[in-house]
């Protein structure tokens, strides 16, 4: 069962190298269990034990159940499809000493620079394209090969590299796309890939992301290895428990939302009317009040799922002394006082409940009273909808790097506690 989890897990983050490509995949899985797409700027029709998804902006999805008697509240589960990358800025091609043709990238989110130095790198995204019959629509775009490379600068060009190094994003982290004879082709190639003309592009979301495919490591095989384990874990197993669910009760939600490595303020972040909008319009189809929803409201829970730092190895006064937890330990509950993450005591109470019932080990995170730490999307969406939530995460080391580290059995963990949670 566990192998079985851990190869679906590799391919879904092998094949979503964007949160583009991500929510692609998710919508791909809901078709084939029978989910019902909606569209915002369409009426809704919706009918008692029936199941629906909608997507906003391409890179944010919410799905949900309608139970097929009264509804008991609300159970959600939220989760992010970006990460941390380098975006390929608006004409992309730069020129070095008309020998070499880089790409011109910036930071998305805040994420560890060294790793991505010296290993292979390709393209993907989003092209929008304007077609004669539907308007402007949105094409995804992989460059399934190694294309780009970031290259180190030479120990004997920098004797102080290994003293500490502070990166220049324009300067250090530009990737090598080609000799001189590619200048005028990177375009070309994003259309070819799309099946388009190069003169039918008139937008782009394009990211850089590491090729290297998961692995599967360790004396005993006990660790995992990818690119965009942070937050695509969480996703994953998330949506495999909301799939296993009775969802008898409670209209059961699954949502997956982008933007929270930027801040979450867009139009399909946390931050966003994305969440309200859905579960207002829901209760309105099926003839509730506003009060109805309100009612609903109060006697729900969401679990934002957010990946969690495991004690490192190598650096374990890093952590907390006494909220540590480690691969392969269970999920992670998080909390800190000044509400980076929305966790109290009631909320933490509902869900190591549940992980009780459901045989789930429940392991806590804090930061360090002296260190500051980062924030999720659980207390910036509950401006929005306002609910008992609980953070969690699965324990990962070198969070933010393109290749990052997690245990075997946590997958498991989470998909065991979100079945029992949609009940």
């Amino acid at each position: 069962m566990e192998r079985s989890i851990l190869k679906e897990l590799s391919l879904f983050l092998e094949t979503s190298p964007s949160c583009f490509h991500a929510i692609d995949n998710i919508k791909n899985i809901l078709f084939g269990e029978q989910f019902t797409q909606l569209h915002e700027n369409k009426k809704w029709k919706l009918n008692n034990g029936s199941r629906y998804f909608v997507t906003r902006n391409d890179s944010s999805i919410i799905a949900f159940t309608v139970p097929d008697r009264e509804m008991a509240g609300m159970r959600i589960i939220a989760s992010h499809s970006d990460s941390p990358a380098f975006k390929v800025k608006e004409n992309p091609e730069l020129e070095t000493d008309g020998q070499y043709i880089r790409l011109n990238v910036e930071r998305y989110g805040g994420m560890l620079c060294a790793p991505w130095l010296d290993r292979p790198l390709s393209v993907a995204g989003r092209v929008i394209v304007k077609d004669r019959q539907r308007g402007l629509c949105s094409r995804l775009v992989n460059i399934d090969r190694d294309l780009l490379l970031i290259p180190n600068l030479a120990i004997h060009m920098n004797r102080e590299a290994n003293d500490g190094y502070k990166y220049n994003a324009q300067k250090d982290m530009l990737p090598l796309y080609g000799a001189f004879t590619a200048k005028g082709t990177f375009m070309k190639l994003i259309a070819d890939a799309a099946g388009v003309e190069e003169s039918d592009i008139l937008g782009h979301d394009l990211f850089l992301y590491n090729r290297q495919k998961a692995s599967i490591w360790g004396a005993s095989e006990e660790f995992i290895s990818c690119g965009r384990l942070d937050d695509l874990q969480c996703a994953f197993a998330s949506l495999k428990g909301f799939l296993a669910g009775e969802k008898a009760s409670h209209l059961a939600v699954y949502c997956v939302l982008d933007s929270e490595e930027v801040g979450n303020t867009t139009k399909q972040g946390a931050a966003s009317t994305f969440l309200y909008d859905t579960l207002t319009r829901i209760h309105d189809s099926l003839c509730y009040t506003h009060e109805d929803y309100l009612i609903h409201l109060a006697d729900s829970f969401m679990i934002s799922a957010d990946n969690a730092h495991a004690v490192h190895p190598n650096h374990p006064d890093k952590s907390d002394p006494s909220n540590r937890p480690y691969l392969n330990g269970g999920i992670v509950l998080k909390f800190n006082a000044n509400q980076k993450y929305c966790t109290d005591g009631i909320s933490a109470a509902m869900f190591r409940d549940i992980c009780s019932a459901a045989g789930v080990p429940v392991q806590t995170f804090a930061n360090r009273s002296d260190m500051a730490g980062g924030s999720t999307l659980g207390n910036i969406s509950n401006t929005q909808v306002a609910l008992n939530t609980a953070d969690i995460g699965l324990p990962q080391l070198a969070m933010h790097s393109p290749y990052e580290t997690a245990g075997v059995k946590d997958t498991a963990y989470l998909i065991r506690a979100a079945a029992a949670f949609y009940c």
